[in-house]
């Protein structure tokens, strides 16, 4: 039952008509037999660009009649759950579509802070990691997963490829690690990540953390699909189907094409306008991860987001007692911060950039400035700069890149980076 080559195509240059969507998908399945099967499809939430609600028609549509029963699961990582109206505005259907055409349809989150969500599929040794993680880690990590994955026959993954801060990539088997995660994972991933730094991992397709990932996907004891998308605000680029790997790969070499722009020089300035499916700073912090490799030395991120009041919906009340600081911070003092959750230690530094902290001084690299919804008390108290975003007009810093001032829309999805000499 599994898929041999990869089914699918992407351009740069154009988008995929919903024909082709409908075409790629009917195709993949001709292939699957998937009659009587219990099918789990594993979905992004509204953080990610992807037209949820018309793959999920689409799917519904060729899996009726076929599999016994289809579930989609939400690979919300510690992302907050979503209420049922959520839900129903996530795959774009009514209450009366709920309760007539799709009431057989099961709609599920991932709830990554309860005991009662997980099973474990083994561990990964302390060898195995100090091996993966090219020595930077050595522990015994505990591969827990939600256990609703064993109540279903089979595995579809379907969601979008882009440039990711901790993997590299986001995309394929990182829908189960972190997506839907233990927290033992999670950690040990993100730390890893920020070891090596935001900096020097985003946009990169081998990475120790993708390897770690695809460690961990491999003691899922079910048959899975991949449905790999390449996406933008307008349309979709590419998709790819596969049983293994080679959609994801075929996806992030797309990618590449489509989501990292390559500019001349630095900016001293850089405004990431923030679009509104970013609802705390924990998810939007992309539009500093995204363009932290084009701000020049001493320059600064100003992340534009007045619609934004909190840090993190879940993780806010550790970062208001850590702060945002660069990765140093936290080795140099690993005694006083190794007992607070890894991955909350590995946005901090993601979101703070590269910099030094020797001798009690911290020098990062560059400014990091929050012109949202959150107070200045509170953005000064974790270590970040504060600016009114009613303060200035964005009009007014549109059209300066020659001052070296760039203003980026809909920030968070395009890695920009600095050509190469």
């Amino acid at each position: 039952m599994d898929l041999n080559s990869v089914v699918g195509s992407g351009y740069t240059d154009r988008y995929l008509k919903d024909d082709e969507l409908k075409s790629i998908i009917a195709q993949t399945f001709a292939k699957i037999d998937l009659t009587g099967q219990r099918v789990l499809i594993i979905i992004p939430d509204h953080t990610r660009t992807f037209p949820i609600s018309l793959f999920f028609r689409i799917l519904c549509d060729e899996l009726a009649g076929k599999a016994s029963h289809i579930g989609f699961l939400v690979a919300l990582g510690t992302h907050q759950p979503l209420s049922e109206e959520a839900l129903l505005r996530l795959v774009g259907i009514t209450n009366e579509e709920r309760n007539g055409k799709f009431s057989g349809i099961s709609l599920l989150n991932h709830h990554w802070d309860l005991e009662s969500t997980f099973t474990t599929l083994g561990t990964i040794s302390s060898e195995e990691t100090l091996a993966l993680s090219n020595g930077m880690l050595s522990l015994d990590v505990p591969v827990r997963i939600n256990r609703m994955v064993l109540d279903y026959d089979y595995l579809v993954v379907l969601g979008p490829v882009f440039p990711h801060e901790v993997a590299g990539f986001s995309g394929g088997n990182k829908y189960f690690f972190p997506g839907i995660s233990g927290p033992e994972v999670i950690n040990f991933t993100h730390w890893l990540g920020a070891l090596i730094t935001s900096y020097e991992i985003i946009g990169t397709c081998q990475t120790p953390v993708r390897a770690l990932i695809d460690k961990a996907a491999s003691l899922v004891p079910r048959p899975k699909l991949f449905f790999c998308a390449v996406t933008q605000t307008q349309g979709v680029n590419g998709l790819f189907a596969s049983s293994d790997d080679s959609a994801w790969h075929a996806a992030t070499a797309l990618s590449k094409q489509v989501h990292i722009r390559y500019v001349e020089k630095p900016y001293n300035t850089v405004i990431s306008v923030l679009p509104p499916m970013y609802d705390d700073l924990w998810t939007g912090a992309k539009g500093m991860y995204k363009m932290e490799p084009v701000v020049a030395d001493g320059g600064e991120v100003i992340i534009y987001a007045p619609a934004i009041t909190e840090i993190s919906f879940t993780h806010g009340n550790i970062i208001d007692m850590i702060g945002y600081h660069v990765r140093d911070y936290f080795c140099n003092q690993w005694d006083r911060f190794k007992n607070y959750p890894w991955g909350v230690l590995a946005h901090s530094t993601h979101l703070r950039g590269k910099g030094e902290y020797e001798n009690g001084i911290e020098r990062p690299r560059i400014r990091v400035t929050l012109a949202t919804g959150i107070s200045r008390e509170r953005t000064e108290h974790v270590s970040l700069y504060y600016r009114n975003p009613h303060s200035f007009s964005l009009e007014d810093w549109a059209g300066k890149e020659a001052e070296g001032i760039l203003v980026v829309p809909h920030a968070g999805e395009t890695l920009y980076r600095l050509r190469p000499n």
